[in-house]
């Protein structure tokens, strides 16, 4: 049993924030002054994106690199210095090495994670956690089997809007929040092929449901709390005629009661919303999706306002945004999990919330709409695991 996840049998959330903790192999329980060392596995294009962020800390370092490709070792070592080797058990036999962040594709996280895992190093993986909820579950049950932790890359929910608005709701300044709204549509459906695996319903479900409402769920998740149901609709525009929905939009309930909507169009210019609204105000916060790879700029051109009482749209009071970069921010947090054995935030709970979102959206596309309570998908994947634990 997967305790921080046990209390979704009822409220299906990760609920409990209280993480489990794990000792590194040498003890250590805080942060260290030197860099710690870091391993990454997978060299493709987002590779690139998270070592360029990484090579602006000084909290740790990438000290080598893992693909079975020679073309993408050659090329990754050539823009980053950085050594590769060729092989996964090169990497996890380096001892300096104390954690491995996985860009590999989504139905690799589990089986490279447990090696990982079995080598006594710490995991960071991108999202989703899983290609299924039932793989999500079985990579919550690593920290427990081997003694370390794993985090998954949900880095949307660092973005200082988003963690102005939670200071916001903390605070009470938007009083009892209601509803919640939130966008992330682009125009990757124009763009797919059959030679991509976008194209296909079985490697991305849903389409944007699974590609970029995941980022949404999980953000409205940390803004709101336990979710508990989920309604969803979905439709098919792209003229390219490729396998999955290009059209999607999700209701969730909450345990407390609120509401949220999250829209997603695969068919538009790029763009990325949140809007909360409660019993004292709203705030709203839009970024330009255009430095989405590049966060160190996107407080040039993105707006975060807080709309007070009755006083209106015209006097909004718009806030001002903190350079940051959302990419550093989630390294640094693994390199402090890599050196306390602590995770605080960005857990495998909370990534199979989000994943446990995307199936019951799923689910209720193919029931017309119907809500699915959250605890439904995440009880069968649980079913699932024991059974397979069973027939081993």
């Amino acid at each position: 049993m997967m305790p921080a996840l046990k209390k979704a049998a009822t409220t299906a959330t990760a609920g409990d924030r209280r993480r489990p903790v794990f000792a590194t192999a040498n003890g250590e329980q805080e942060m260290t002054s030197k860099p710690v060392k870091i391993g990454i596995i997978g060299l493709g294009r987002w590779a690139k994106v998270l070592t360029r962020a990484a090579q602006t800390s000084d909290k740790f370092e990438i000290v080598a690199g893992h693909s079975r490709s020679e073309e993408k070792r050659a090329a990754y070592e050539a823009d980053f210095g950085i050594a590769t080797v060729a092989t996964l058990e090169e990497l996890l036999a380096n001892p300096e090495i104390k954690g491995c962040i996985l860009t590999v594709p989504n139905e690799q996280h589990l089986p490279v994670a447990e090696q990982v895992a079995a080598a006594g190093k710490h995991v960071y993986t991108e999202k989703p956690i899983a290609n299924t909820l039932t793989n999500g579950l079985k990579m919550h049950e690593l920290q427990e089997r081997h003694g370390v932790c794993l985090m998954v890359g949900h880095s949307a929910r660092l973005l200082k809007g988003t963690r102005l608005i939670k200071a916001a709701i903390d605070a009470g300044e938007l009083g009892r929040v209601a509803f919640m709204e939130a966008n992330f549509s682009n125009e990757r459906a124009l763009e797919l092929t059959p030679s991509t695996w976008r194209w296909y319903r079985d490697k991305a479900p849903g389409g944007p449901l699974s590609q970029l409402g995941i980022h949404q769920f999980d953000a409205l998740h940390y803004l709101g709390g336990d979710i508990s149901e989920v309604s969803s609709i979905a439709s098919k525009l792209s003229p390219v005629g490729a396998e999955v929905d290009d059209q999607s939009m999700t209701l969730m309930k909450f345990a407390d009661g609120k509401v949220a909507y999250v829209g997603c169009c695969w068919t538009s210019p790029g763009i990325y919303s949140i809007r909360v609204f409660g019993s004292k105000g709203l705030m709203h916060y839009e970024l330009d999706f255009g430095h989405w790879d590049d966060p160190s700029n996107l407080h040039l051109t993105s707006t975060l306002y807080i709309q007070r009482g009755k006083d209106g749209y015209g006097k909004r009071e718009e806030i001002k945004l903190p350079q940051a970069n959302m990419f550093v921010d989630e390294l640094e947090m693994f390199a402090e999990v890599c050196s306390t054995g602590q995770i605080k935030e960005l857990s495998a709970s909370d990534g199979n919330v989000a994943l446990a979102v995307v199936y019951a959206a799923l689910r209720s596309v193919d029931r017309n709409g119907a809500l699915v309570p959250l605890s439904e998908v995440i009880d069968e994947a649980r079913a699932d695991v024991a059974a397979e634990r069973n027939a081993a």
